[in-house]
């Protein structure tokens, strides 16, 4: 009868350690993964037996029950961080539960270029399949009370490539980019050449974006900013066409009349009104900032696009007009004023 007993003990332990060795296998085991991996997005509130069971139903997880009692066992199913996740080759299930727990989460990029309106650059964060949209547009009252003391919120965020993961919003691309703006703003600031005609640095912004729809070319940045400069401290007006295209708004066809620049009513129409316009025209970058900040020394007062991108600069009148005949009244097809941009 003992003999017995001892029989069945040893075999049950024998079964004990081949089934202790069948789940350390599995355990050990790769998932059953496509060779470019498995996308897995976790929503706030899901649950590690959730996950396992959506897992087991794709054909990824075999055993989705050793990964729940494992995480019963360790509080790692109390620990898993919303996200999309990438399941990559050879994962096993710890190497899953390891990332769940990581917020190691797919991470997305998008770029706002240098010189868009704030109005184009919410409609490259609305197009983002990834982003939830939010925003109503630039009027949107969050954005007003961002910017605050400022009425408008033109040109007060940042042009660059931001990372963010799937379910992040529009809005908190903008808070970033706002806070990036002040930052390369303030820091521009305290770079500054002496005695600019500056009354703070949102005068500069202001200055900085009309460099940044003028000219794309870096060669060309600080001396634009030398003519504007000059311009307003010797009173001239600014006379510069970008201004008055951001104040006609939707009403420009891409056609600039002389009719255009004789409207007194546009109050960015820099040939009517003197100083600076109430508002910048566009989203800066921190070349063209650093540009109004640090201007090209030198006499030049006027400049004429060539048609190629660049600009021909004169010191006085009589050669500007030359200029202006020699580029402008006998445009090519393929005339352009400044690089191209997304408006």
């Amino acid at each position: 009868m003992l003999k017995k007993v001892l029989v069945t003990l040893l075999v049950a332990c024998v079964l004990v350690a081949l089934g202790i060795q069948q789940l350390v296998q599995q355990w050990k085991k790769p998932l059953l993964l496509p060779e470019e991996g498995f996308v897995l997005n976790v929503v706030p509130g899901d649950s590690l037996r959730g996950v396992a069971g959506e897992l087991h139903d794709a054909g990824v997880l075999q055993y989705p029950l050793l990964v729940i009692l494992y995480g019963r066992w360790t509080g790692l199913d109390q620990t898993i961080k919303p996200g999309e996740y990438l399941i990559a080759p050879p994962s096993t299930p710890e190497s899953l539960l390891a990332l769940l727990n990581s917020g190691d989460v797919i991470q997305y990029r998008i770029t706002i270029p240098e010189g868009i309106t704030l109005a184009a650059a919410i409609g490259i964060l609305s197009e983002h399949e990834a982003l939830q949209q939010t925003l109503s547009g630039p009027d949107d009252p969050r954005i007003l009370e961002l910017v605050a003391p400022h009425a408008q919120p033109e040109g007060l965020f940042f042009p660059d490539t931001y990372r963010f993961s799937r379910n992040d919003t529009d809005w908190s691309i903008l808070q970033r980019a706002h806070s990036a703006m002040n930052a390369v703003l303030n820091d521009e600031w305290q770079q500054r050449a002496e005695a600019l005609p500056y009354e703070s640095p949102y005068d500069a912004l202001v200055m900085a974006s009309i460099v940044e729809r003028e000219t794309g070319l870096p060669e060309e940045r600080e001396e634009i900013a030398g003519v504007f400069v000059r311009r307003l401290e010797l009173g001239m007006l600014l006379q510069t066409d970008p201004t008055v295209i951001y104040g006609m708004g939707a009403e420009f066809d891409g056609d600039l009349k002389r009719a255009h620049l004789k409207d007194a009513d546009n109050h960015f129409n820099t040939y009517r009104h003197a100083g600076l316009p109430p508002t910048p025209i566009a989203l800066p970058g921190r070349a063209a900032i650093h540009a109004a900040l640090n201007p090209a020394d030198g006499d030049y007062l006027y400049f004429v696009a060539r048609g190629d991108g660049g600009h021909v600069f004169s010191t006085n009148l009589s050669d500007h007009n030359r200029a202006v005949r020699a580029y402008q009244l006998s445009r090519k097809a393929d005339y352009r004023s400044t690089p191209e941009k997304t408006k």
